[in-house]
């Protein structure tokens, strides 16, 4: 073998295993290419994903809160509706009062605060209604009045036991029934 040839084939050897090099090197170089490229199609997904789901709670928060809201502002007009008409139940229980009636209610009460807590047992009332409470309690009347819409309050001989027949206490025992007819 000449050394000229032995020169060519290192050569031609050189040159192939340059070439295989290059091609392995430009192989790498495409599949990491491919890789940067697929990692970053990956991330925009997960982005687009991640944005889609914020925007998707985001929005389900305000449809949240906009419900809320709704029910807060229903449950406030119903509430000051009720309010409304328990202020109408008020006055007409305190128009009541005036009815011709009222004495028969009233000889009733007295009769119920008797039973109650006893013969000897004082009556109180609003001042509009002392002298009907006089004339049906007679010395039991007590004139001392009570800040009432109606009705009246008994108090037990020893001053130790009470009974509010009034009409505001009547209704406040009954609110969640009144407020149940109402609503």
């Amino acid at each position: 073998m000449s050394l000229d040839r032995l020169v060519e084939e290192i050569r031609q050897r050189g040159a192939s295993d340059l070439a295989k090099i290059q091609a392995d090197a430009e192989a790498e170089r495409a599949r990491l290419v491919a890789d940067r490229d697929r990692r970053l199609a990956e991330i925009r997904e997960q982005s687009e994903r991640m944005t889609a789901a914020d925007i998707a709670r985001e929005r389900a928060q305000r449809i949240a809160a906009a419900h809320l809201l709704a029910r807060k502002a229903t449950y406030e007009a119903r509430e000051r509706r009720l309010q409304q008409s328990l202020g109408e139940v008020r006055e007409l229980l305190r128009s009541s009062a005036a009815d011709p009636t009222y004495p028969k209610l009233l000889e009733r009460m007295v009769a119920r605060v008797h039973r109650a807590l006893g013969n000897d047992a004082r009556i109180r009332g609003r001042a509009e209604d002392a002298p009907t409470l006089s004339r049906i309690a007679g010395s039991r009347f007590d004139p001392t009045p009570e800040p009432i819409l109606g009705g009246i309050v008994g108090i037990s001989a020893d001053g130790r036991r009470r009974l509010t027949l009034s009409f505001d206490e009547l209704l406040r025992l009954r609110e969640d029934r009144v407020r149940e007819l109402l609503a």
